[in-house]
């Protein structure tokens, strides 16, 4: 009798031990970029598994089914994600990832075609985490991750909590493991920069830590993501995306352009990007007030002049040069800097040639994408205008060629 009870009492220890996984949760992520949906998820988890099933067109449309295994202190062990890129040639349509992480070292495998390449990463001491630019499911977990780790560590706002990330989309395939930083804001905030992220993301969570919100305002991608609880139906939005890509092409998020125009005996081009309206407040909003602007998107907008000129009252000798621009409540200031080729984050004032007032008015009919244009002045063969349109606004600046 006795050693029945004591066997009862044992395996009621065991059983006690053996904790079921909380019942699953079902969820997704929406991404906007103004009012145009760059992605949908659908995600379920319970105890240590994530599911996901999502579509993105970031530019190229590709939709993704991925199995995540977390460990007790929220760290992927093993990942696995099936990757459909429908416009693609036939031997690129297809990819399988896998990856094993360990507390130092990663092993990634991606096969596609009859092809199949392996790296083994050394994480040198830093937590490993996957990067996909519009999954947001990833993003919550490594959120989730470092805000865990930080608290065990009695970090306080302010602190910071490192990563390191590896690449799943095969544009990224060259590409080593970089480095990932989350700062802790507060309970329920905190942002996350890394080495392919050009600005700050910031998050919003609830109580329990889940991820509400993702903000790319201070981002150069400027998509905000928002979780929801009826998510789309995403086989029908990856058709429709898949649809509208093969018949219209890819549509690139800021296409790059080139302006070639003359006045007189002087030639110019402008080589810039041209993001589109989408529906957001562009100057007060997209481009705040009192910043220095890049002028479209991406890289820096070049502008060059085969002789010397005079542009809204500053004199450019020939050659190359960045335009930037900074709206304020009251008008806009035109800035010439004399460094060439650079990214549009990476404005340097002690390069400046110039800075001087542009004309501001408001257009009738908005300008759906960014455009720069420079025209003469009829017969006159030295005076001409450079002007830039977008949504509401028009600035202008007086060239005259000297």
């Amino acid at each position: 009798m006795i050693a029945r009870m004591k066997r009862i009492v044992l395996l009621a220890l065991v059983l006690a031990g053996c904790s079921r996984p909380g019942p699953e949760e079902h969820y997704g992520f929406v991404a906007l970029l103004g009012r145009d949906t760059i992605s949908v998820e659908r995600v379920t988890r319970q105890g240590n598994r994530m599911t996901s099933d999502e579509v993105d067109r970031f530019p190229i449309v590709r939709q993704r089914h991925t199995e995540v295994t977390l460990g007790d202190d929220g760290t992927i062990e093993r990942l696995v994600m099936d990757i459909r890129t429908p416009n693609d040639s036939a031997n690129r349509r297809e990819r399988h990832i896998v990856a094993d992480v360990g507390k130092d070292s990663v092993h990634l495998t991606k096969s596609g075609g009859k092809s199949s390449t392996t790296w083994n990463f050394a994480a040198n001491g830093g937590v490993a985490v996957p990067h996909v630019d519009q999954m947001y499911s990833l993003y919550e977990l490594r959120f989730q991750e470092a805000r865990k780790r930080g608290a065990a560590q009695h970090r306080a706002a302010g602190d910071t909590v490192m990563q390191r990330q590896f690449y799943i989309d095969r544009e990224f395939d060259r590409f080593p493991m970089n480095h990932g930083i989350v700062k802790l804001v507060a309970n329920d905030k905190a942002e996350i920069a890394h080495d392919w992220l050009a600005g700050t993301g910031e998050a919003t969570f609830d109580s329990s830590g889940h991820m509400l919100t993702y903000s790319g305002a201070r981002t150069t991608y400027l998509v905000e993501a928002r979780r929801v609880a009826d998510v789309p139906d995403i086989q029908a939005l990856a058709t429709q995306f898949a649809a509208a890509e093969a018949k219209k092409g890819i549509r690139v998020l800021s296409v790059r352009d080139t302006v070639r125009a003359s006045v007189g005996a002087a030639s110019f081009t402008v080589d810039y990007s041209r993001p589109l309206a989408r529906g957001r407040t562009l100057v007060g909003g997209i481009i705040p007030y009192d910043v220095v602007w890049r002028t479209g998107a991406n890289a820096a907008t070049q502008f060059t002049t085969s002789t010397p000129i005079t542009l809204a009252g500053l004199q450019l000798p020939a050659g190359g040069y960045t335009l930037w621009t900074v709206p304020r409540a009251s008008g806009v200031e035109l800035i010439v800097n004399k460094q060439t080729g650079q990214w549009g984050t990476s404005y340097d004032r002690s390069r400046d040639l110039g800075r001087a007032p542009m004309k501001s008015e408001t257009l009738t009919t908005p300008v759906e994408q960014f455009t720069i244009s420079i025209a003469g002045a009829g017969a006159d063969a030295t005076h001409g205008t450079l002007a830039m349109e977008w949504g509401p606004f028009k600035w202008t600046a007086p060239i005259v060629v000297r």
